[in-house]
């Protein structure tokens, strides 16, 4: 069984910065494709980034590109969310999740294992 933990959350002023990690365990995820979606207050979970197992490709929302940066650990089973020049409309809750099939996809029903959550808000 999967369990994906995020933790870094919290409340910055916009313009800050924020790391998000996810620690997985009960197995490897080296060769899973590994996402960051969130969701806002009234609003459909969507996609941030992803990092792929295979070769590491990356992927990003165009409303994050250039400030959000994914990156991962295979050695310490973790992926974090570099988050730069934080806006208002970046609050929500971040999820962390992982595909099995290391697919590179960006729909949230593709992803096999979720963690609980971890909010973020951005202060004007």
């Amino acid at each position: 069984q999967v369990q994906l933990v995020e933790s870094g959350g919290g409340l910055v002023q916009a313009g800050g910065s924020l790391r998000l990690s996810c620690a997985a365990s009960g197995r490897t995820l080296s060769g899973y494709t590994m996402g960051w979606f969130r969701q806002a207050t009234g609003k459909e979970r969507e996609f941030v980034s992803l990092i792929r197992g295979s070769g590491g490709t990356t992927r990003y929302a165009d409303s994050v590109k250039g400030r959000f940066t994914i990156s991962r650990d295979n050695a310490k089973n973790t992926v974090d969310l570099q988050m730069n020049s934080l806006k208002p409309e970046d609050t929500a809750v971040y999820y962390c999740a992982a595909n099995a099939w290391d697919t590179g996809t960006t729909r949230p029903t593709s992803y096999d294992y979720w963690g609980q959550g971890t909010q973020v808000f951005v202060s004007s």
